[in-house]
């Protein structure tokens, strides 16, 4: 696929890396010659200095015939303009870009073929939040994805010693829970080390687990893994700008909600537009005010800052004054494989969460979801299966019957409003939505070309 990326930013570089490295044709634009040098140092691909949404300079990248477009420079404007001119001038088929403020996302009437011709719209800041609120919504997850559209969730959680499963074999999990519907995935052991999970594979403590399983069973899976966890009720968020204000106004209407803004102009109007929210002018780093704000009372402290080392210091600060779970917004991906052996729970990336969104638009097949795991290394994919037994490689066919990559587990099965988590003899059936999880994400060819249907067949 060709596709040109606007934007050699940590979002563009991170999709650039991400994408480049699965035998696309890339290309990226940027006016900023030094970050071009260093992502071709990195990068096997093209780059093009210039200014994203002049036609000139997206002739230069190859537009006239470019699959798709990925707007994600740090100007909305750029990028919405960028995305008219490609289809006004080019016909390119596929437009996606990063339009970050509410201003215009808050009338999708601006966004059409006849208007603003953007058929994606990503919203790193709104994905992010989305991220975080699912986890403070199940207390104790590290990551919580939803497919079939929240139906299905995929939970990872770590495994602490007394959980009823820690140091016995999985099967032990279907004896214990035989009328819940779930499946693991995958574990992680030592933070690096990926293992395939059989019946007999034994849960250790520290184990990162990932499991898949309807929504309304996710906690008596968890309770398996570690202690059942008491409700969130107090949060404080450290930073007020546009993701710290989205998480206020998530949280504020069921949470006690506290939020702490340096900037006291930012903090005035935060005050006047989040009714429910404390708003408070100071440092997230500043132990006195922590202090005076209980945070030892504190279930969940967000650091969401636009300074990540101040992200960072704030959150083990709050971790060592005695806040249940930390949470830190992190850019930089070294950054992240440093702390996550450290105090800090959670690592926020936005680059991920925007990666994964962006590749659901990118795969090739009817694939209608996909989140990026592990710093990229492995992904998790819904993709619908269509044809029948002669045309597809899967409909027709038990689970134990595919062949499929190595590493790769198919999880469950979406059909019509019902979940069936997979077992080996499950047969696959033409519009069912598979949720597969993917350990080396390098083998997603393969996974594509199994929901590849042949050319005899016409959907």
């Amino acid at each position: 696929m060709k596709i040109i990326i606007l934007g050699a930013g940590q979002v563009g570089s991170s999709v650039a890396h991400n994408l480049a490295s699965e035998a696309n044709d890339i290309t990226v634009v940027d006016q900023n010659l030094a970050l071009l040098r260093r992502l071709a140092e990195q990068v096997d691909l093209r780059t093009v200095q210039g200014y994203a949404a002049h036609p000139e300079v997206l002739i230069q990248a190859g537009i006239e015939d470019a699959d798709m477009i990925l707007a994600v420079t740090n100007s909305d404007e750029t990028n919405m303009v960028a995305c008219q001119v490609a289809w006004t001038l080019f016909r390119t088929h596929t437009k996606i870009a990063r339009v970050r403020s509410l201003s215009f996302t808050n009338y999708p009437e601006l966004f059409g073929r006849e208007t603003i011709p953007i058929d994606v719209l990503i919203s790193p800041e709104q994905l992010v939040t989305d991220y975080v609120s699912r986890m403070i919504e199940i207390p104790g997850t590290l990551q919580v994805l939803d497919f079939a559209e929240g139906r299905v969730r995929l939970v990872a959680v770590k495994a602490v010693a007394g959980g009823p499963l820690v140091g016995h074999q999985l099967k032990t999990l279907y004896e214990h829970l035989p009328d819940v519907e779930c499946r693991v995935a995958a574990i992680y052991r030592q933070g690096e080390e990926a293992i395939q999970p059989e019946g007999t594979t034994v849960i250790e403590a520290g184990d990162e687990v990932f499991f898949i399983a309807a929504k309304e069973q996710i906690a008596r899976v968890m309770s398996e893994l570690r202690k059942r966890e008491r409700p969130y009720h107090n949060i404080l968020i450290s930073g007020g700008g546009n993701i710290g204000r989205r998480l206020a106004l998530f949280a504020q209407d069921h949470y006690h909600v506290k939020l702490i803004e340096k900037n006291r102009e930012r903090a005035k109007r935060l005050s006047e537009t989040l009714e429910k929210t404390i708003v408070l002018e100071g440092s997230g780093a500043d132990e006195t005010l922590l202090l005076e704000e209980n945070i030892d009372s504190i279930d969940v402290f967000c650091a969401v800052s636009n300074d990540e080392e101040a992200n960072i210091l704030s959150a083990m600060l709050a971790k060592r004054m005695g806040a249940r779970k930390v949470m830190a917004l992190i850019n930089r991906a070294s950054y992240v494989d440093l702390i996550e052996s450290g105090p800090i729970d959670v690592a926020i990336s936005p680059q991920q969460a925007t990666i994964g969104s962006l590749l659901t638009h990118v795969r090739r097949g009817d694939v209608v979801m996909v989140h990026s795991l592990r710093r990229g290394a492995a992904e998790a994919i819904e993709a619908v299966a269509h044809g029948d037994y002669r045309s597809s490689k899967v409909v027709g066919r038990s689970i134990e019957e595919i062949r499929l990559p190595k590493g790769t587990t198919i999880a469950a099965i979406v059909r019509d409003e019902r979940v069936l988590i997979a077992q080996r003899s499950l047969r696959i059936l033409d519009g069912d939505h598979v949720i597969l999880f993917l350990l080396d994400k390098k083998r997603i060819h393969e996974v594509e070309g199994l929901f590849a249907v042949s050319a005899t067949f016409f959907l």
